[in-house]
């Protein structure tokens, strides 16, 4: 699974407020580590990465997130907490419950 995170630069040159409350947030949850790669749509540069993956799944809202999965079309998810929910915290209840596997049945080994 790949994580994109799409972050706005206003046209004045500064950050988007909500851009940058979300990112707190991510970093405050111990969840910024998930995130592969966060592009930039800065409102001044139409070519900008990020302003260029939102027209390709047309997005006008930021920030927002671009989950995908092998074999299956990107996800995208503009709502920072249904995000969290339906794909960060799904990831670590799945983590968790292999650690308690693996704790369980300590003759288990990884691969």
């Amino acid at each position: 699974m790949t994580i994109t995170l799409v972050k706005k630069i206003l046209q004045d040159g500064s950050p988007c407020a909500k851009c940058a409350d979300v990112l707190e947030k991510l970093e405050q949850s111990g969840h910024m580590d998930r995130i592969d790669e966060i592009l930039i749509a800065d409102e001044r540069d139409p070519d900008s990465p990020g302003l260029q993956l939102a027209r390709e799944h047309q997005v006008n809202r930021a920030p927002f997130f671009v989950v995908e999965r092998e074999g299956q079309a990107p996800e995208i998810y503009t709502v920072y907490l249904k995000f969290v929910r339906e794909v960060l915290e799904q990831e670590t209840s799945e983590s968790d419950e292999l650690k308690e596997i693996m704790k369980d049945n300590p003759d288990l080994d990884f691969l």
